[in-house]
């Protein structure tokens, strides 16, 4: 061992900071192989067969692998990763909406509208009345007028 190993092992403390920071290393590394896996095989630019070099590469010479991928495709991981995490958003956006009904009013909203077009003067207590029906049993919207006067008597 070098003068430098044993200077580390004589002070307990400077021994634990090494060992945590070749651990770190370690660590970090892997992090970086797998972001340039994931980024190999998210980028839509690429064909199959120069993602299976790139693969390839990565796996056969790890340093100089990822050492290279960095230098030649790095600048755009950044905008792929971005782009995909935008995509991912926007699908949990209209996913929430779907869920959420679609922006489609309530039945109280339906009926405030109801009340305010009665308070107008536009249409007939017996008209409300028809539509507030069909609006509880929801069977239609306030907004379609049709559905109101279709009645068998006429």
């Amino acid at each position: 061992m070098s003068a430098q190993t044993y200077l580390a092992y004589d002070f307990p403390l400077l021994s634990v900071f090494w060992s945590m920071l070749l651990f770190f290393l370690w660590v970090m590394w892997f992090v970086l192989l797998f972001r340039i896996v994931v980024d190999i095989f998210r980028d839509d630019a690429l064909s199959g067969w120069a993602k299976a070099g790139w693969l390839v590469f990565t796996i056969l010479l790890p340093f100089l692998g990822v050492f290279v991928y960095v230098i030649a495709r790095g600048k755009n991981m950044g905008r792929r990763e971005i782009a995909q995490a935008r995509a991912q958003q926007e699908a949990f956006d209209a996913h929430i909406k779907e869920a959420a009904g679609g922006g489609r009013p309530s039945n109280a909203d339906e009926l405030s509208k109801l009340s305010e077009i009665r308070a107008r003067g536009d249409i007939t207590d017996e008209e409300f009345r028809r539509a507030k029906e069909l609006v509880l049993t929801g069977h239609g919207s306030a907004g379609h007028s049709g559905s109101t006067a279709q009645t068998p008597s006429r």
